[in-house]
Parts: structure tokens; C-alpha cells; sequence
């Protein structure tokens, strides 16, 4: 049996981050205490400290980025209410029907280019009150940076606009904010800004951020309450999990403002694409450390592309029959970037064979 071929960069998602050795020896010496019961000081610190960051009155540290999306959507939607969103949004695509499963919270979306927020269409599509005949619609989902849509930054202006319309007739927002923190590095918007955006926003630690596990749910006090209550009905009520609180904490201080070297490396690996297969990729849509390639320009298929790099040894994730992503994180260096470059680019050049 042949050996098997060795990894040289496995661009298949920021999820893959390992924890550093310090952030390591943060978790060893976190105090906990039973979070079930309110009583992990380091919890509650980790919890405080992105409320403030978001500037919402409180938070709640959740296992999963899944979960504080769809407790997030349970608090702004019941049995039989709508959410809109973009259909290449997470929360529609890669979160297995949960809204539906779970709380019986239906779903509208519109196309959308890059997963770019289109104010007008969110607007048109929302029905804020059904009545007898129609569903109505309690909440629309905004996602930033975009994932299928290639790590696109919304516009803070579309954002605000958007806040100020579903304000206006009691429709609420939910910001799916698992790489807020890259947006906020790309852009320098605070991400308090980003925050006054929405009624509820979730951000991830174990993307970027290199935390092994855990998100958190950012709200007004109230819906944090209700949010609490939610999170022990799904399962995620948790005990000593200071433990993994404290690599957030560490997180938040040490890896946020390096998330610029991802994007850097990125769109490096954009440019070389560019010019070794014109066509794939546009280098100025590359604003943060996601690079979707249009494979299909240089006669491949999605998965195809992905298969032959992966023998290579450069694994990444087909997203559609002519697309592929490849995701720079902590654990991608420049070597290994070059590396990937020069198998992904010998590809592009010479087509499927």
C-alpha cells in the first residue's frame, strides 16, 4: 500500500487552527466554577469582554458557531415566522435545516453577488406582517464576512441602512459575525460599530482566532436570559468550560490584529492565481483570508480541482460544481503559502488532464 501523500498546506478552513503553546498554558491555569449554575468567573469574563467589544449589554459563551446562530434566530422568530437572508448564507447552507428542525422558523432568500448585502431586495422580500395569509417575517440575517461569498466585508453603510429600515417596522436583525474580527481588521471599523448593526451577533473564537472550540451570542440583557434558556434546551449548558474560555480570552488578546497576515497571504496567492490562470479570481474581491477560485475558467470542476490538489498535498473545499476555497489561518506560513501557490497554479495552468 503506498504511503499516503504528506500534507504540505490544508487551506480547507480557518476551523482547522491548533492552539498555540501559550494559549495552551492560559487554559491550564483558567479558573472555572459551573457555568450551568453562572459561576465560571472566566466565563463571565470572556463574556464581558465581547459585549463591550460589540457594544451590546451582555453575552453568552456557546460551544458552537451553529448554535449561537440559531439561538440568535430563536430569539427573534417562533413556530410558523420567517427569517430572509442571502442564499448563500451559512445559516441557510451549511447549518443543516436547524431553524426549521428545531423551531419551526421558516426561510427566503434572494441571490446575491459575492453574498454582498443588497439592501433594496432585503427590503422588498420581507413581509413584517403576514397577517392570515402570508408568512410574516420576524428577522433578517446578515453575514460578515461572507463565507461562500469569499470572505466579502459588508459595507458598514449598507449595514446601518438596513438597521434603520427593519427598526422602523419591527423586524429584527441577527448578525452572523463568525469572522466579524476579520472584517474589523480589514476595514478598521470598530466592531462596536459593526454591533449597533443588529439586535443579536455571533462571533466565532475557533476560526481565525485559533480557540479550540466555542462562539459567542452578543445581546441586550433580556435575550441573553432567553438566550440562556435556549442554549440548555439544545444541549450546550456546560459545566467547567472555563477551560475553554480562557483560550478565547487569550484569543481576543494576541490573535486578532495578526489576522492581517492571513489577508495578506491571501490575496498574494490571488494575484499569483490571477496571473497564472486569468479568469479564476478577480484579485480585488480578495478582502480577507478566503480565496474562492471559479475553476470552471481554466476547464476544471470544483471538486475536480480540489481532488488533483489534494494529492498534491494542498487540500481545500469544493464549494460548487465549478468552485473551490482555500482558507489562510494561524497554522499558514509564507513558505507554506508558496507551496500552495506553485501546486494550485501548475494546475490552473495545465488543465484536467
Amino acid at each position: 500500500m503506498a504511503a499516503p501523500t504528506p500534507v504540505v498546506a490544508d487551506l480547507r478552513s480557518d476551523t482547522l487552527t491548533r492552539p498555540t503553546p501559550a494559549m495552551r498554558a492560559a487554559m491550564v491555569d483558567a479558573e472555572v466554577g459551573d457555568d450551568v449554575y453562572g459561576e465560571d468567573p472566566t466565563v463571565a469574563r470572556l463574556e464581558a469582554r465581547v459585549a463591550e467589544l460589540l457594544g451590546h449589554e451582555a453575552a453568552l459563551f456557546m460551544p458552537t458557531g451553529s448554535m449561537a446562530n440559531q439561538v440568535g434566530l430563536r430569539l427573534h422568530a417562533g413556530p410558523g415566522q420567517e427569517v430572509v437572508t442571502d442564499s448563500l448564507a451559512h445559516v441557510l447552507r451549511a447549518e443543516l435545516g436547524a431553524a426549521a428542525a428545531f423551531s419551526g422558523i421558516t426561510t427566503r432568500s434572494w441571490v446575491a453577488d459575492r453574498g454582498l448585502l443588497d439592501v433594496d431586495t432585503a427590503l422588498s422580500v420581507m413581509v413584517p406582517d403576514g397577517g392570515a395569509y402570508q408568512v410574516s417575517t420576524a428577522c433578517v440575517v446578515v453575514e460578515n464576512t461572507h463565507n461562500f461569498g469569499g470572505g466579502t466585508v459588508q459595507p458598514l453603510a449598507d449595514m446601518r441602512r438596513l438597521r434603520e429600515a427593519t427598526a422602523e417596522v419591527g423586524v429584527g436583525v441577527h448578525l452572523d459575525g463568525a469572522r466579524l474580527w476579520n472584517a474589523h481588521v480589514a476595514t478598521g471599523t470598530p466592531l462596536s460599530d459593526y454591533g449597533a448593526c443588529a439586535d443579536t451577533v455571533s462571533v466565532c473564537l475557533s476560526k481565525g482566532l485559533g480557540a479550540p472550540v466555542g462562539s459567542v451570542l452578543a445581546a441586550d440583557a433580556e435575550r441573553i436570559q432567553q438566550a440562556r434558556v435556549w442554549r440548555k434546551r439544545l444541549g450546550g449548558g456546560m459545566r467547567q468550560v472555563g477551560i475553554l474560555a480562557a483560550a478565547g480570552l487569550h484569543a481576543l488578546e494576541h490573535h486578532v490584529e495578526r489576522l492581517a497576515e492571513d489577508h495578506a497571504r491571501t490575496r498574494r496567492a490571488a494575484e499569483a492565481l490571477a496571473q497564472a490562470a486569468p479568469g479564476t479570481v478577480q484579485p480585488g474581491t480578495v478582502e480577507t483570508n478566503i480565496l474562492v477560485l471559479d475553476v470552471g475558467a481554466a476547464g476544471w470542476t470544483g471538486p475536480g480541482l480540489v481532488a488533483a490538489a489534494g494529492e498534491a498535498g494542498v487540500l481545500g473545499y469544493p464549494t460548487g460544481p465549478r468552485h473551490a476555497r482555500y482558507v489562510w489561518h494561524l497554522d499558514v506560513d509564507d513558505p507554506t503559502t508558496d507551496a500552495a501557490v506553485d501546486v494550485l497554479a501548475g494546475l490552473l495552468r495545465r488543465g484536467p488532464a
